[in-house]
């Protein structure tokens, strides 16, 4: 089982529902930060996490997303269904 961490989106303006961060694929190399310092940190084992989900709109969102080098970002709707990356 992956080791994952959820974070609920709630931005009435937001189709993006949740920020899901797989800590196994992710090798810190901050390219999430870099598009969006707002939402992401690296915690002391140098991972990503999830400062405030609401920080920023949807397509900036995605963008940072899409920056994982390994895909550890992933992003649902508010149904359930995966929307990053594709």
């Amino acid at each position: 089982m992956a080791n994952q961490k959820e974070y609920l989106r709630n931005r009435a303006d937001s189709k993006i529902g949740k920020i899901v961060i797989d800590r196994d694929l992710c090798i810190g190399a901050a390219s999430c930060i870099a598009v969006s310092s707002a939402v992401y940190e690296l915690d002391n084992e140098n991972k990503v996490v999830v400062i405030d989900p609401n920080a920023i709109d949807d397509e900036t969102l995605i963008l940072s997303a899409e920056s994982c080098p390994t895909k550890a970002i992933l992003l649902f709707d508010k149904e359930g269904n995966q929307i990053s990356p594709k």
